[in-house]
């Protein structure tokens, strides 16, 4: 069973449509006890950096993700979901994330028109799970104004836009995330959540 945080965050229904089209019983809760007895947890996002980790503060989700990541459960994070993941975000304002990756998150520094709006190829940096069942130069669908900027050994794929390189799949452990939307990516989302299935199983 994968959870995906109900944090007032995000196209929640979206996501959970995604894993349900791949045979994924899916749950959206911020209950402890149903979070605490997931096989894998989902962290979405569409919105502010800030706005999202106040949630998880209001809700009281930060220590139990804490717990679940230290007991080796999957999480996944998408668009903002994966931004939190981080240690800081400087959208809007400086705000502490979850700490669960190495680096930050601040407005793209690009040469072309942000928000990066719409469908871009990944390059892949690294050998990861969640691209086996994918090719390199393969499309996903992005929607942001802010990026990521995680340690090297960390990044996993990235993309090319205008003369920037735009951090697309991070990974450490039991932790990925991705800055694109699976749920939206058409044949290549639905690989990268059948590789996260293969991790839950």
């Amino acid at each position: 069973m994968v959870v995906i945080i109900d944090y007032n965050i995000g196209n929640l229904k979206s996501v959970q449509n995604a894993f349900e089209r791949i045979g994924v019983k899916t749950i959206v809760s911020r209950d402890h006890d149903v979070i605490s007895q997931a096989d894998g947890i989902v962290l979405p996002g569409v919105g502010t950096f800030p706005v999202a980790m106040e949630n998880l503060k209001k809700y009281d989700l930060i220590d139990i993700l804490k717990e679940r990541k230290a007991a080796g459960v999957p999480i996944l994070g998408i668009c903002l979901g994966m931004q939190i993941l981080f240690e800081q975000g400087q959208e809007v304002k400086l705000t502490k994330g979850l700490g669960f990756l190495k680096g930050e998150v601040k407005l793209m520094q690009v040469n072309a028109k942000i928000p990066h709006m719409g469908w871009n190829e990944l390059c892949f940096a690294k050998k990861h799970p969640l691209l086996k069942n994918i090719k390199e130069k393969d499309y996903v669908y992005f929607v942001h104004s802010y990026m990521a900027y995680p340690c090297e050994k960390e990044l996993v794929a990235y993309c090319e836009y205008g003369d920037s390189k735009i951090t697309a799949i991070v990974a450490k452990d039991n932790v990925m995330g991705c800055q694109f939307h699976p749920e939206k990516s058409g044949e290549v989302g639905k690989q990268i959540l059948l590789a996260f299935k293969e991790m839950i199983q």
